[in-house]
């Protein structure tokens, strides 16, 4: 972003795959002004959209809502419906206490839309947990849709 280093610190929530390349070769494709450039502009507007929009849902949506969107986020970006991660990373993403979400979790289990055990979350009725999430999943779900091309263009 210009500002050659930043106090943040990225967290690994889901195993997958990721590339890791050198700050200098990065910055010298984005300063080409090319394709990088604007993928990395869309994905920052895309991320602002989630943060801003993560902020309005934990003020005004239910733990449930949040947990159903949260999931469904997630999910977006793995293949298949499971989720390997710790009561704890999932409390901390919320900004919750465990506890809540060890309700909000057992509350989802026991309507039949996930199935949940010992840091294992497995996503039984995607549809229906939409349906229980609030319109803040969809409303980051399409920007990331409209501004990132898909894994499979690639």
């Amino acid at each position: 972003m210009g500002g050659e280093s930043t106090p943040s610190r990225a967290v690994v929530q889901s195993a997958g795959h990721g590339f890791r390349l050198k700050a200098n070769l990065m910055k010298e494709e984005f300063n080409r002004a090319g394709p990088v450039l604007h993928l990395l502009l869309r994905y920052t507007q895309a991320l602002i959209t989630q943060m801003a929009q993560t902020a309005v849902c934990n003020r005004h949506h239910t733990l449930d809502q949040q947990l159903c969107r949260w999931l469904l986020l997630s999910l977006d970006r793995l293949q298949g419906n499971q989720l390997v991660m710790t009561q704890e990373l999932v409390a901390n993403m919320l900004g919750v206490r465990c506890e809540g979400v060890t309700k909000g979790a057992l509350k989802l289990q026991r309507a039949g839309l996930i199935s949940y055990a010992r840091g294992h979350i497995t996503v039984l009725h995607r549809a229906r947990l939409g349906k229980r999430s609030c319109e803040c999943y969809s409303v980051v779900k399409r920007e990331y849709d409209r501004l990132l091309p898909s894994p499979r263009a690639f």
